[in-house]
């Protein structure tokens, strides 16, 4: 039986919003080969402290703050890893690379360096996932107004939209999805449809997003692009990860208007059921824009959000 080894992974970013790659070098395993920077975390040593060494003997920079992000394993020929990965939240210094044959910094929408390091490629897709959801609730304030705050918040940088209608039938869920999917195309946005893979596919939305319920009872992840359900209980998110889902919902976090009397997670509860995830997970539940660096610190890819999302900024 191979030992497991554990790693510590940055994905480092600059002021641009590019993230830094490193090449293998030619008298490492897969030599030439694209990865995160990082290295094994040695006996005694936390993920987080490991990382932190590794870049600086690597790289020379001095880390300052990360954040946790998610936990994916790979079985090579040689080893099975378990790599954490972290955002390097700050650092100091110039880069000086002493282990890599080349460094690289690249755009997350279009990495242009390759081939990456298997057990590092899937981190590129969820690197592309915004961090901020806005949830639609139309039913509420009425189609016409819910669309005029999606132009809005479309306009002001919204990315990541989560159609979510429980209140309307299926003709005027599908035209509602149709209506969205068309404004957040002009303005590169992803939309997601909350209820059934068939309405997502109709109306060409990005993906779909599922109910805890629908997650409990999929015996496979559904072919479209993006696919992300609500979760509540870490049984559920196991079952997410499982069966590969693209990123989750947990939540409440907090007390919210629709459950007044409900008590809310904590941030406390929320890192602890999210730690080890292989897929991001947004923090959801009476959140605010202001929230965001808090659920990141606790191990949040970003927030979802249905009301703040579409006040005004």
């Amino acid at each position: 039986m191979t030992k497991r080894v554990e790693v510590a992974a940055g994905v480092i970013f600059r002021g641009d919003g590019r993230f830094l790659l490193g090449q293998r070098a030619s008298d490492t395993f897969y030599a030439g080969y694209w990865e995160f920077p990082g290295g094994k975390v040695e006996a005694g040593e936390s993920p987080a402290d490991a990382l932190i060494r590794e870049l600086d003997e690597e790289l020379g920079i001095r880390v300052r703050a990360v954040r946790p992000w998610i936990t994916r394993e790979h079985r090579y020929e040689h080893a099975h890893v378990r790599l954490h990965f972290f955002e390097v939240a700050e650092w100091e210094g110039e880069l000086h690379d002493h282990v890599h044959s080349a460094l690289s910094w690249e755009r997350v929408e279009a990495p242009a360096v390759g081939p990456m390091l298997p057990a590092n490629g899937p981190i590129l897709k969820a690197l592309r996932l915004p961090r901020r959801m806005g949830i639609t609730h139309a039913g509420e304030v009425g189609a016409a107004a819910q669309l005029a705050q999606i132009d809005a918040a479309l306009a002001h940088g919204l990315k990541l939209i989560q159609v979510r209608e429980p209140g309307m039938a299926a003709p005027e869920l599908g035209a509602f999805s149709a209506e969205v999917v068309s404004r957040a195309r002009q303005h590169g946005a992803l939309v997601v449809v909350n209820g059934g893979v068939d309405v997502a596919e109709k109306v060409q939305a990005d993906g779909v997003h599922l109910s805890a319920a629908q997650l409990m009872a999929l015996e496979r992840r559904p072919g479209l692009e993006w696919v992300g359900a609500s979760c509540h209980t870490r049984a559920e998110l196991e079952r997410a990860a499982a069966l590969g889902m693209d990123y989750v919902l947990l939540g409440s976090v907090l007390v919210t208007p629709t459950h007044p009397g409900q008590a809310g997670l904590g941030w406390e509860r929320f890192a602890e059921l999210v730690r080890g995830l292989p897929m991001p997970v947004f923090a959801l539940g009476g959140l605010q824009p202001d929230d965001m660096e808090r659920a990141r610190r606790a191990g949040a890819h970003g927030i979802a959000a249905i009301r703040s999302s579409w006040a005004q900024p």
